[in-house]
């Protein structure tokens, strides 16, 4: 093949012999740390509820959308996604997410707001989708002796680009004004910006050759452990298993639980400890908080994803959730009196937030194999999706129907839900045990998918 379209085969993208792995994870960060810009959303939020005249369901629309079309489209391209390689995937995820800045910022320069919702979610959430597993996907492949950890890597820059583009939106507002031609200013930088830092990623990215391993490295050893998988299933298949909806279940609580204060992280701080500091303060302090929330979502997800490297992912993920419900019963009881267990308890529940999409992929590695392993991931993430409508939905509504009451009270309803949905995902986690080999593809008839 040649051309213009060989240029994007996966043929084209085959690693040569001696090329080194470690150029792979620069390559995934560059299109994750651009597209986790969607956890500084609430940098926009003030300013967009001033400006268009919304309320705080309305202005999280853009970002619920995108989580949503994140979800739909890691599961509608995810075949696709193994078959083309990743190079053209990253590339199409590129033009859709630096699309959706620039129609976002036609919206709000001409007032319409529903361009932003389209915009920034609908086109900008399949570039969210695409992007994503591309490069999980292809670690995996060139990982396969530290999965936790090379997922961990990539995962990290998703959570990692709010930690940037929070203070950078933050100080656009700042400089171009909170009204609707500086909203518009500050959408057209981020995709001119995004547009060229995206380009590095696909332009590096590589494939492992067919039949290449890790030098020293013995598979035998590697899947000798508990729930960890000597075959493969196809995608296919996959979906019938109770494995891959129980750890639906699993991601989709565990989200829920972590993007609802995400999502609102500036707002929940100012009504936390509103009055308690002079107004400008608590607002660069709650400006302050939603890096720190990005940084913890960040680092968790190398630091726990690698740890289950060690322990094994049902392990982890029972931290993830059960230590998880009992954070939010603390935040509920105790929160409001203390700023440091306030933040303690806010900062690990986002670093299992964050966790649990860097581990999910190894989960389903060791659970189905490598094979179509970017499929089958891709179609997980629907209860991504599903979350991202419930967290923000759940602590937005209540948030918006008390606003009559002051402080954290404003929150509680949303807090216990969090905590029972954190015990359900805890069983679902308990219910998962490896699967039946009715499921597992042929030797003979299997094709390992390097993308």
């Amino acid at each position: 093949m040649s051309g213009f379209a060989g240029f994007w085969a996966r043929e084209r993208i085959v690693a040569p012999p001696g090329w080194s792995r470690w150029l792979v994870p620069p390559a995934a960060l560059s299109i994750h740390l651009a597209i986790g810009q969607v956890y500084a959303w609430s940098a926009f939020k003030p300013a967009l509820e001033k400006a268009m005249g919304i309320g705080g369901v309305g202005s999280a629309l853009p970002f619920t959308l995108g989580i949503v079309m994140l979800g739909l489209s890691a599961a509608v391209f995810g075949t696709r996604v193994d078959a083309r390689g990743p190079r053209w995937a990253m590339a199409v995820a590129s033009a859709c997410f630096v699309a959706g800045f620039l129609i976002s910022a036609f919206g709000v320069w001409i007032g319409w707001y529903w361009l932003v919702v389209l915009g920034y979610g609908g086109v900008g959430g399949i570039g969210l989708g695409i992007g994503y597993i591309s490069p999980v996907s292809t670690l995996i492949k060139w990982f396969p002796d530290r999965p936790g950890l090379s997922t961990g890597i990539a995962i990290m820059g998703f959570g990692g680009g709010a930690l940037i583009a929070n203070p950078w939106t933050a100080a656009m507002l700042a400089s171009f004004g909170a009204d609707r031609n500086g909203i518009a200013l500050a959408f057209l930088v981020h995709g001119v910006v995004y547009a060229v830092f995206m380009t590095m990623g696909w332009l590096l990215i590589r494939v492992p050759a067919d039949g290449w391993k890790p030098a020293g490295w013995d598979p035998a050893v590697q899947k000798a452990r508990a729930l960890v998988s000597t075959a493969s299933v196809s995608a296919a298949n996959a979906i019938r298993t109770p494995q891959f909806w129980l750890l639906w279940i699993v991601l989709c609580f565990n989200v829920t639980a972590g993007i609802g204060i995400l999502e609102r992280a500036n707002p929940i701080y100012q009504d936390f400890f509103k009055g308690t500091a002079p107004a400008a303060q608590i607002t660069a302090a709650a400006t302050a908080f939603v890096s720190i929330l990005s940084l913890a979502n960040m680092l968790g997800r190398v630091v726990w994803s690698s740890l289950s490297d060690v322990i094994g992912r049902k392990n982890i993920y029972r931290l993830y959730l059960g230590l998880g419900a009992l954070l939010y019963v603390v935040l509920t009881f105790v929160g409001e009196g203390n700023k440091v267990v306030f933040l303690l308890c806010t900062m690990l529940i986002l670093s299992f937030y964050g966790a649990g999409f860097a581990t999910i992929p190894a989960y389903l590695r060791d659970l189905f194999g490598t094979y179509q392993v970017g499929a089958i991931h891709g179609r997980l993430l629907t209860a991504w999706s599903t979350a991202g409508v419930l967290g923000p939905i759940i602590v937005n509504a209540i948030a918006d129907a008390r606003s009559d009451v002051a402080g954290p009270a404003r929150y509680t309803p949303a807090f216990v839900i969090m905590i029972v949905l954190l015990a359900l995902g805890f069983v679902a986690n308990e219910l998962v045990k490896p699967v039946a080999s009715t499921w597992h593809e042929p030797a003979v008839d299997r094709q390992e998918v390097s993308a």
